[in-house]
């Protein structure tokens, strides 16, 4: 087959899935959107690559805006037209889409369907539920219409996708309810890449160098946008004053909250930039506590995927996540991390400071996320079922 997988965002997980579909002899193009503001995967392509294995990224003509509606608005769409045009050059008979906002993927899937390759909208978050949410409060007069129509557009977009890749089962039941049929809707849960995250000593060269070794250490790596709460990072550090928070982020709340830590005259709290992607293994093994974050409404219609490198440095986790969320239940389930509701902040500086106190209980936290991932981010039963998902869609 000839695949294209596009991630928009660049993320670790999807670009060892486009590797190992191309191991197995598909020619496969894996795309992304280099000027989004996230910690990126292995996005340069090696020796070792299959020589059916490329890479390629798109940008825009200025620095993306992500904090600006209208502006940021504009150049997702001129994003899906650069997509589009590397679609239509690769000519695939298949392509996967995955974390696109809806105004990229309208024109990216329209692109496919011109193409005659099958679609396969690999769903990350239900971005809809996020901007009812948001647009209404930013957009007071037309907040409620601008909703209304990209519901109606995230929805008529999963109905004409050929398959509709679900990240968690909670999904289902929300596109049945939307007129997704069941029969195209297959689940298949993130994962984090094993073989590219080793793991190395707590008091590695590179901690040693940029972070500090004083007490126990608090790590946030990701984003900070509107499903996050950063003042649970201040708080953190301001309730374990022994203990040193560090936070790898870049972007508008980052520097917020860097700035806050400097007036409030918190000096155990750091933000940092993010990381390349081969210092990562490095700096996620330098970490004694990992926190995650995600608000109330969330709920769960977006899992934290962070929280799975997470597992597989095989360290504990403080999360403040919503309970019905599938992180919370991963977390509880294989004892893997300590989970307060995001309205009890207490419950979360509480949990923080038990794993700061028990060294017993961060390994055993930590060894059992660690056997977790090593039990399911099994990347060649995860290309089996990609497989089974794409060669229908070919042959069509």
């Amino acid at each position: 087959m000839r695949i294209l997988l596009s991630d928009y965002s660049g993320h670790p997980f999807q670009v060892q899935l486009s590797r190992e579909l191309a191991r197995r002899g598909h020619e496969v193009l894996h795309l992304h959107f280099a000027g989004f503001q996230t910690p990126k995967g292995n996005l340069v392509r090696s020796a070792t690559d299959p020589e059916t294995f490329n890479i390629a990224a798109v940008n825009t003509k200025s620095a993306f805006m992500k904090g600006k509606f209208a502006r940021r608005r504009k150049q997702e769409i001129e994003v899906g037209h650069a997509m589009a045009a590397e679609l239509r050059r690769f000519a695939p008979d298949v392509v996967i889409s995955s974390n696109a906002p809806l105004d990229t993927q309208r024109i990216f899937q329209r692109a496919a369907r011109e193409a005659g390759a099958g679609f396969v909208y690999w769903l990350q978050d239900i971005y809809s539920e996020a901007i009812a949410r948001v647009v209404p409060r930013k957009l007071p007069v037309i907040g409620h219409a601008v909703a209304a129509y990209y519901s109606w557009l995230e929805f008529h977009m999963l109905r004409a996708s050929d398959r509709v890749v679900a990240i968690t089962a909670d999904f289902v039941p929300v596109l049945g309810a939307r007129g997704v049929s069941e029969d195209r809707i297959a689940v298949v849960e993130n994962w984090a890449p094993l073989n590219e995250l080793p793991l190395h000593p707590r008091d590695n060269d590179w901690a040693d160098k940029n972070m500090s070794g004083q007490g126990i250490r608090f790590v946030y790596s990701g984003t900070l946008g509107y499903k996050h709460d950063p003042s649970l990072l201040l708080s953190l550090a301001q309730r374990i004053p022994q203990a040193h928070v560090h936070v790898f982020s870049e972007g508008e709340a980052a520097s917020a909250l860097a700035a806050e830590g400097v007036q409030k005259r918190v000096p155990n709290l750091s933000v940092h930039s993010w990381v390349d992607f081969a210092d990562l293994p490095k700096m996620l093994s330098g970490a004694d506590v990992f926190v995650a974050m995600i608000e109330a409404e969330a709920g769960a219609y977006s899992v934290p995927s962070k929280i799975l490198t997470y597992l597989a440095v095989g360290r504990p986790i403080l999360a403040s996540v919503p309970h019905e969320n599938l992180s919370s239940r991963l977390l509880e389930q294989n004892e893997a991390g300590v989970v307060a509701p995001p309205a009890d902040r207490a419950a979360f500086l509480g949990d923080a400071v038990r794993l700061a106190g028990d060294a017993e209980l961060r390994q055993r936290m930590g060894d059992n996320g660690r056997a977790y991932a090593r039990c399911t981010f099994d990347i060649n039963l995860i290309a089996d079922r990609f497989e089974k998902i794409l060669a229908p869609l070919a042959r069509k």
